[in-house]
């Protein structure tokens, strides 16, 4: 049984902990595209970890990490993040990499990070670690593949062909020091060292694993919009977002997923710059961020502030729907008990008309929100296991958010440890 954990916004839905969550009945979790540019905030027995390429089930023994095919891969971020999860007690993670996947080299950093620089008040608000220039190699055909650190002949024919077309850019468009043939050879060869006992065919590991009859979990990055093609572009990511892409990232084949878990915030939270409707602004959103997630909204990845809005009824819709959700799990509802009143975005007026559905960057960046209010509960429901002793305004928010989106509330979320949970 394949079973895959997504976002449906702009990412930092709370899926660690559905992923954490879920991870106790499976064997196999897979991150499949994506890089160590968004975080996952886990808290568990084991205290408080944030992971940018561990998958979020690596807290478990029984259970393996895959990184897939499709993910873009920082080796010594990676093991930095071993590191500090067994400095903490965990005990040594079991991890497969595929032999496919791709690296990000240390000058995929620097050319994040000139760019921005040059871009300015333009700049897309990247988290510089390389993703945008990866894939651009990547798709370019001039990316190194892990299986390709394991053959010197091919490294010395590739390096200066890579380095030529680096250098020009960074002499003459960044006017910044050329990449050093030798001492890129010398950290490729650190690199095969360091990730040479993991590597494997993944696809052929996942296929065995499918066919023993064994849970394998898909852990994505990001949400819906923040894919290329369907996200809020040009304001996206570089890699798809999308459970369909599981398939892809992972190398399995795209019937075998059967749930797909849709992780949707009870307000709306986003780190970068780019379209966001239901956006809220000064104190009302200081109180949101200060109150949000565990221990505030802010960037797993950056430490910057998230950028606080309503629940947006459009974006979510519109997310679970690219998702294929089978099931929606409904995260940080404990954090609005605050509020005496909640307001929900349920339509956005653009050009003096109201649309349900989630439009194009162009007519997004024209839309206002349409806003209506629920009573709040007034209370503290950390704690509480059952649904129906949840306040009926608590039950009603759920309710209607659900009537809203179209897609079964399966799973509550009212806080962040892993048994905070309520399953309907």
């Amino acid at each position: 049984m394949v079973k895959a954990v997504v976002g449906a916004n702009w990412g930092d839905e709370g899926k660690g902990k559905i992923t954490d969550m879920l991870a106790e009945k499976a064997d196999y979790i897979v991150r499949f595209q994506g890089g160590a540019n968004a975080g996952h905030t886990i808290v568990n027995d084991y205290g408080k970890f944030a992971l940018h390429t561990l998958p979020s089930g690596v807290f478990y023994d029984h259970t393996t990490s895959v990184i897939g095919n499709g993910v873009a891969l920082n080796i010594p971020v990676l093991f930095n993040e071993i590191k500090s999860i067994t400095d903490k007690g965990v005990p040594m993670p079991k991890i497969a990499v595929s032999d496919r996947a791709q690296i990000v080299m240390p000058y995929h950093i620097r050319f994040d990070e000139y760019e921005e620089e040059r871009l300015g008040k333009a700049s897309f608000g990247s988290t510089k670690s390389g993703i945008a220039p990866f894939y651009s190699d990547k798709y370019a055909k001039i990316g190194f593949q892990v299986s390709e650190l394991f053959d010197d002949e091919l490294l010395m024919e590739k390096i200066p062909r890579v380095c030529v077309q680096k250098n020009v850019i960074l002499e003459n468009l960044y006017k910044k020091p050329p990449i050093d043939e030798k001492k890129l050879l010398e950290t490729l060869h650190e690199y095969r060292d360091m990730v040479a006992p993991y590597v494997c065919d993944t696809a052929v590991l996942l296929e065995q694993a499918i066919k023993d009859g064994k849970t394998v979990l898909l852990e994505g990055q990001l949400g819906t919009l923040k894919d290329p093609d369907h996200g809020i572009y040009p304001m996206v990511t570089s890699s798809s977002t999308l459970a369909a892409y599981g398939a892809i990232g992972a190398g399995i084949a795209p019937y075998e997923i059967k749930q797909i878990v849709t992780v949707v915030k009870a307000y709306s939270s986003a780190v970068g710059a780019g379209a966001f409707v239901s956006e809220i602004f000064g104190d009302e959103a200081d109180e949101l961020r200060r109150r949000g997630g565990d221990g505030g909204e802010f960037g797993a990845t950056t430490g910057r502030p998230r950028r606080m809005g309503w629940f947006d009824c459009v974006a979510s819709k519109y997310g679970c729907r690219l998702q294929g959700t089978t099931d929606v799990a409904f995260t940080v509802l404990d954090v609005l008990g605050y509020l005496d009143e909640i307001p929900v975005c349920v339509g956005y007026e653009i050009d003096g008309e109201v649309t349900t559905d989630f439009p194009v960057t162009s007519r997004l960046n024209k839309a206002k929100p349409v806003l209506e209010k629920l009573p709040g509960w007034k209370c503290d429901i950390r704690g509480i296991k059952k649904y129906d002793d949840l306040p009926e305004n608590c039950r009603r928010y759920i309710e209607f958010v659900e009537e809203h989106i179209g897609y079964p509330i399966t799973m509550i979320s009212n806080g962040p440890g892993r048994n905070d949970i309520i399953y309907r």
